[in-house]
């Protein structure tokens, strides 16, 4: 099944770097689970709004110079938002699929360990899973952040 960007979605993707741009116009074409754009380019003020409150835990966030994206999943029809997480490996895995296409570095909230996802061999499931597995062997909790996608530049 083939998705397609709202205007919406591309609204939101103004301002954000050309390379992660062409990343998620991509994966919308190759994903099996449709999204949405739900932040790109992102003001100091909105980031410390979320900082503040826990929904991100730096001010050196990669969306103020528009080098990040976040992505909500969208399921039945008529679409509705979903946060299941299984969700967004799909779409991590096309995400990885555009990063791959575009010849960029890239990076997955549920995979912070992994730098470029593209040097990835298995499944955006089996990164995730590593990442987890990773951060409670040392005692940490680990950060989950499926629907965001940043460049590793």
């Amino acid at each position: 099944m083939s998705f397609k960007l709202s205007k919406s979605s591309l609204s939101k993707l103004e301002g954000v770097d050309e390379r992660l741009v062409a990343i998620v116009k991509y994966a919308i074409g190759e994903t099996s689970v449709d999204f949405k754009v739900i932040e790109g380019l992102r003001s100091i003020e909105r980031q410390r709004e979320l900082v503040a409150k826990g929904a991100s835990q730096t001010m050196s966030s990669k969306h103020i110079p528009g080098e990040a994206v976040d992505l909500m999943a969208l399921v039945g029809r008529p679409a509705r938002a979903s946060w299941e997480l299984n969700l967004y490996d799909e779409i991590a895995d096309a995400m990885k699929k555009g990063a791959e296409a575009v010849d960029c570095p890239l990076r997955w909230g549920c995979a912070w360990h992994i730098t470029d996802i593209r040097a990835w061999s298995g499944t955006m499931e089996d990164a995730m899973n590593e990442y987890i597995d990773l951060r409670r062997s040392q005692s940490r909790r680990p950060f989950l952040d499926g629907p965001h996608f940043e460049l590793s530049v």
